[in-house]
């Protein structure tokens, strides 16, 4: 069984493939425990972007700690994946949580719904999360 290197940018393709898949996110809690919880995202040019509240565990720990990692897998065989670590930023603003929260929910829930939650999520306490990512590991037919 081998791990096969993906091709330099195979993990744009990766994320933006439909149907799309729910990215895994890492963060550490104020105690040091791990945290993995589940999330919708979309990319902007290299940055990955989801959104969350400032009061969950996850939008207490970005604040606290901007380092975050995300896990994304294929579970059909030949099986690939990609995990990344990056570096987060946040925002507030209303334009950018109503943009962002109509686009994720378009590529998540589809078109006919993407406005309504949208709608539902560019609320205050809600976050627009921007992750840099500093590392990639990406591999292809692990199985091959």
């Amino acid at each position: 069984m081998g791990y096969n290197e993906a091709p330099p940018e195979w993990w744009k393709e990766f994320i933006a493939a439909l149907p799309a898949r729910t990215a895994k996110l890492a963060i550490v809690r104020k105690n040091g425990a791990p945290h993995v919880a589940p999330v919708w995202i979309d990319l902007d040019g290299d940055d990955i972007v989801f959104m969350t509240g400032a009061n969950t565990i996850k939008g207490k720990a970005i604040l606290r700690d901007p380092r975050v990692s995300l896990c994304l897998d294929d579970e059909t065989p030949p099986f690939s994946f990609l995990t990344i670590s990056g570096t987060a930023t946040t925002s507030t603003d209303p334009e950018e949580l109503l943009k962002w929260g109509t686009r994720i929910a378009g590529r998540y829930m589809g078109a006919d719904h993407a406005e309504v939650y949208g709608k539902r999520n560019a609320v205050p306490g809600e976050l627009v999360v921007r992750v840099k990512v500093d590392k990639i590991i990406a591999k292809v037919n692990v199985a091959d």
